[in-house]
C-alpha cells in the first residue's frame, strides 16, 4: 500500500530526480531503448531487394569503393623509425611506433576485406562466412567484426567510423611530418595506455624518479584545441567529453548539466607527471576516462582494461556522491 501509494504521487514512472538522477538520464535511457529496437529491426530486415532501385549487391560494391578512395595505404614503419629513432630520452618516439603499427594492421585488413569482397560479389572468389557476415554489417550501416577484431575500441556506427579512423591516420601522418605535437589528440590513439605510461617515463627518466612513484595531477586549460607551444613536463592534450555534467568555463570547475543537453566539450587538459605522495584530492571528482561510452571493458594481455583509461581529478566544489549519483564521467569519443 506504501508502495502504490508513493508511485501514484509521482507518477506511474517516477522522474529521474527523485532518486538524485539528471532530469538528462530520461533522455540517456530512451536513446539506449531506441536503440535496441532499431538493431532488432535492422536484424529481420530482408537481403534481397524489392522493386525499383539498387540491388545490395551494388550498394556494397559501391559502398567498399567509396571507402577504398577514402583509406590512405600504410605507414612506412622504416621510414617512421629513422626519424624517430628509439632514444632514452623520448619515449614518444616509442608510442608513436608502437600506433603506426597498430593501425597498418588495421588497414591492412579493411583495404583486403574490401577488396575481397568486391571479389566475392562479381563472383571472382568464394563468398566466404566472414566476407557473409561483413557484406550483412554494412548492409545496415555497422562495422563489420572482421575489422572490429582488428580495430580500437569504438561504438560508432559504418560511415562515422570511418571518418574517425581516416583522421586518426592523419593525426599520426601529420605527427611523422611535422613533429611531435604540441597538444596531442588523445582520442586518436590506438593504446592510450602506452601514451600516458610514454608521458610519465619522459618525466621518471628526467627527473630519476622511480615510475611507480609517479601519477597524473590535471589542469584544465582555457584554450579549447591548441596551445602556442609544448609544457616543460607532462602533455596537452584535447579531444575529451563529459558526460553527466559540464566543464564552467567562468568558474573554471565542473557544473551541473544544461537540461538535453548529454554532452559537454573539455578544453586542452594538461596531464602533469607528479609523485603520488605530493597529490591533494580536496576540492576534486575523480572522474572516470573511457574509449567509448558503453564503459565497460575486457582485460588485455598488457593487463589494462580495453575501454577504461584513467581517473582525472577535476576540480568541483560538490563531493564526489553527487557526481557519482549523477554517473559523470569522461569519453574519449562519442557514438556518432
Amino acid at each position: 500500500a506504501v508502495v502504490s501509494t508513493q508511485s501514484g504521487h509521482y507518477g506511474r514512472v517516477p522522474n529521474p530526480e527523485v532518486f538524485g538522477l539528471h532530469e538528462n538520464a530520461d533522455i540517456t535511457k530512451d536513446q539506449q531503448e531506441t536503440n535496441n529496437l532499431f538493431d532488432s529491426i535492422l536484424i529481420t530486415l530482408p537481403r534481397q531487394a524489392s522493386g525499383v532501385g539498387k540491388s545490395p549487391q551494388d550498394v556494397i560494391t559501391a559502398l567498399a569503393n567509396d571507402i577504398l578512395s577514402k583509406m590512405p595505404k600504410e605507414f612506412d614503419e622504416e621510414k617512421a623509425m629513422k626519424k624517430y629513432p628509439v632514444v632514452y630520452a623520448e619515449s614518444m618516439n616509442t608510442v608513436l611506433l608502437q600506433e603506426l603499427k597498430r593501425f597498418n594492421t588495421l588497414i591492412v585488413v579493411v583495404r583486403k576485406s574490401l577488396v575481397d569482397i568486391g571479389k566475392a560479389i562479381k563472383g571472382l572468389v568464394v563468398m566466404s562466412q566472414e566476407l557473409e557476415a561483413m557484406f550483412a554489417s554494412m548492409l545496415v550501416g555497422k562495422v563489420p567484426d572482421l575489422w572490429d577484431a582488428k580495430s580500437y575500441p569504438s561504438l560508432k556506427p559504418l560511415g562515422s567510423y570511418i571518418l574517425d579512423l581516416v583522421a586518426r591516420l592523419k593525426f599520426f601522418q601529420n605527427w611523422i611530418t611535422k613533429g611531435i605535437p604540441k597538444v596531442f589528440w588523445i582520442s586518436g590513439f590506438y593504446f592510450t595506455q602506452s601514451f600516458l605510461t610514454g608521458a610519465t617515463q619522459n618525466f621518471a627518466r628526467k627527473y630519476k624518479i622511480p615510475i611507480d612513484h609517479l601519477t597524473f595531477d590535471f589542469e584544465v586549460m582555457e584554450s579549447e584545441e591548441t596551445m602556442d607551444g609544448k609544457p616543460e613536463d607532462g602533455v596537452y592534450v584535447h579531444g575529451l567529453f563529459i558526460e553527466g555534467a559540464i566543464w564552467d568555463r567562468t568558474e573554471k570547475m565542473m557544473g551541473e548539466a544544461a537540461p538535453k543537453i548529454l554532452y559537454d566539450t573539455i578544453p586542452v587538459v594538461w596531464l602533469k607527471p607528479a609523485e603520488k605522495k605530493n597529490i591533494s584530492k580536496e576540492g576534486i571528482y575523480e572522474a572516470p576516462v573511457y574509449k567509448t561510452s558503453e564503459r565497460r571493458g575486457t582485460l588485455s594481455t598488457t593487463g589494462h582494461s580495453t575501454n577504461f583509461v584513467m581517473f582525472m581529478m577535476m576540480k568541483s566544489d560538490k563531493p564526489q556522491e553527487h557526481w557519482v549519483n549523477r554517473g559523470v564521467a569522461l569519453l574519449t569519443q562519442l557514438d556518432d
